[in-house]
């Protein structure tokens, strides 16, 4: 066996190294450091259509630069309350509609959802800044830093349908960018508000869902009755495509 050939002191050591399930790599001078964890459970990045398909980027020419957090630990699923019947073919043309509305009379500088997604199961970038970095969102009142928002393309209050493209769209979203920070899907997470017109003052550390409604953090319907439904349903294909056990 290999460790019978190891010096005693040697031995010990490197059933402590197995144990703690690091890896470990040795430097050309023969120093040893620390590799990454071996436990990881990150997704695969699902195809995400840029924001070029549905905006000319030059129309955010003279808006402040996007910001960013360090890392996304929570996403805020959200519905965008318009009509649930139209061609996906139009989404681009729906999401146009939505910037010009959230930048228009609400006098944001750019469309609140980091991501959209479509009854067919197309995902949009939405707010620019880099689909792979994380970018703050002005989606969720008091819980926009450390997390993405993603809106479902429609109105999915009680009896609605809600396609089962959409929801694998949005479990396969959530897996991959809650995987860039190793944050399971089912588990809860603890968040800073930074607005008292949320559901918890200014200042309060709130412990939620990794994978929330809107209106876990915010006093509202949205994302709908029916798409709340579906949220245990979403967190599960999104912590089995982690890799993560049942």
């Amino acid at each position: 066996m290999l460790f019978a050939c190891l010096p005693g002191l040697a031995a010990v050591l490197a059933l402590l190294l197995c144990a703690r399930g690091v890896d470990r790599t040795v430097t050309a001078a023969g120093r040893e450091v620390a590799a990454r964890p071996v436990a990881s459970h990150q997704a695969p990045r699902p195809e995400i259509v840029p924001r070029t398909a549905w905006l000319d980027d030059d129309t955010r020419h003279g808006q402040p630069p996007p910001r960013y957090d360090d890392k996304v630990v929570a996403v805020f699923v959200h519905h965008t309350d318009s009509p649930n019947g139209y061609d996906c073919a139009d989404a681009p043309r729906i999401i146009r509609y939505l910037y010009a509305g959230q930048t228009g009379s609400r006098d944001w500088d750019d469309i609140g959802y980091n991501f959209l997604v479509d009854r067919c199961g197309t995902i949009y970038e939405g707010r620019a800044g880099g689909i792979e970095r994380p970018v703050t969102g002005a989606h969720t009142q008091g819980f926009n830093h450390r997390t993405t928002g993603i809106a479902a393309l429609g109105t999915f209050t009680a009896g609605a349908d809600v396609p089962k493209a959409m929801t694998e769209a949005i479990a396969a979203l959530a897996a991959w960018k809650l995987g860039l920070s190793d944050t399971d899907p089912r588990a809860r997470v603890r968040l800073t508000s930074s607005n008292s017109l949320s559901r918890y003052a200014s200042g309060t550390t709130a412990t939620l869902p990794a994978l929330a409604g809107h209106n876990t953090g915010y006093m509202t319907s949205c994302p709908g009755a029916a798409l709340t439904a579906r949220l245990p349903e979403i967190r599960q294909i999104a912590a089995r495509l982690q890799g993560r056990a049942p």
